[in-house]
């Protein structure tokens, strides 16, 4: 699909609007067929990575915790898997919590995988812990306050066992709202897209920006899981697709900082509850935990149980 030209920082008109295009797009990809209901009766929290940054705060939190280590649909014990050595509290947690998997969402209009376009997966250089510039060849960097992305992956159908080796790839906006390899004069970058393999207790981290606000959608970081690098880097087949979505008060801290103002007039417009993707249950399994500063940068954690 070749999109529309947009005048500078204006988002196009067709990002993730409209389930019917995006469903039929993943669909005809995947033919998952796993679309899950999100009537669970207790939130699935996520995992904070690591603590936070240097001058930050913890008043960005995200879902509650867990109360006991039990599924939240079923109510029975869901822990059996044990951290290795090196395992962080914060990976023994999330272990505690599994029991809820992921949300299956669109992908949207641009994923970069090769199933609306152009395939960011078969580059080389997509492999990498930092997204924020460009690779091959450009080296733009995405201008915007620094995000650390720690997502921990878990088998839901192997009593919550860390899912090491598999891999994940990550993309989403700029500050202004656009895609690259999609938006008008971003058609040759390819920045804030990676792809990372997922260690021993199956946690994957990513160096990027805070991602904008654009009209019609909540903020948020799209994902897809992969069995392993070597599905990922050939768009084989996916695990999981879903989107992580960042809380509103860390939206609201960083909207108000200088070169996010496109975002500070888009995102009063969108909740989470009227949002086309988190909106049928507020994104409880999806919204992440959150600690940082405008100054500091942030830390967004969370749990993805597949």
């Amino acid at each position: 699909m070749t999109p529309t030209p947009q005048p500078p920082h204006e988002p196009h008109p067709n990002h993730d609007r409209g389930l019917e295009f995006d469903l039929s797009t993943l669909l005809s990809r995947r033919s998952l067929g796993m679309f899950l209901g999100a009537g669970a009766a207790a939130a699935l929290a996520a995992c904070t990575p690591g603590g936070s940054t240097a001058g930050g705060s913890s008043a960005s939190t995200g879902a509650a915790a867990a109360s006991a280590p039990t599924s939240a649909a079923s109510g029975t014990a869901a822990v059996t898997a044990t951290p290795s050595a090196s395992a962080s509290p914060t990976l023994t947690r999330a272990i505690a919590e599994c029991g809820v998997e992921i949300p299956e969402e669109t992908a949207g209009p641009y994923p970069g995988d090769g199933s609306n376009g152009p395939n960011v997966l078969a580059a080389s250089g997509v492999v990498r812990k930092d997204i924020t510039s460009s690779f091959g060849t450009s080296s733009t960097t995405a201008d915007g306050v620094p995000l650390t992305v720690t997502l921990t992956l878990l088998d839901n159908a192997n009593g919550c066992a860390p899912l090491g080796g598999a891999a994940v790839y990550a993309w989403h906006c700029d500050k202004d709202g656009r895609y690259s390899m999609y938006d008008a004069g971003l058609t040759n970058e390819n920045f804030l897209r990676g792809v990372q393999e997922a260690d021993a207790n199956g946690q994957v981290t990513f160096q990027t920006i805070f991602p904008g606000a654009y009209s019609g959608r909540w903020p948020h970081i799209h994902f897809e899981v992969f069995e392993s690098m070597d599905n990922a880097t050939a768009a084989g087949q996916v695990l999981a697709v879903s989107q992580i979505a960042l809380t509103d008060a860390a939206c609201k801290e960083v909207y108000a900082s200088a070169g996010y103002e496109s975002s500070a007039r888009n995102f009063p417009r969108t909740t989470l509850t009227s949002d086309n993707v988190f909106g049928d249950d507020g994104g409880i399994y999806q919204l992440a935990t959150m600690t940082g500063s405008v100054s500091g940068g942030y830390t967004a954690g969370l749990n993805v149980t597949v």
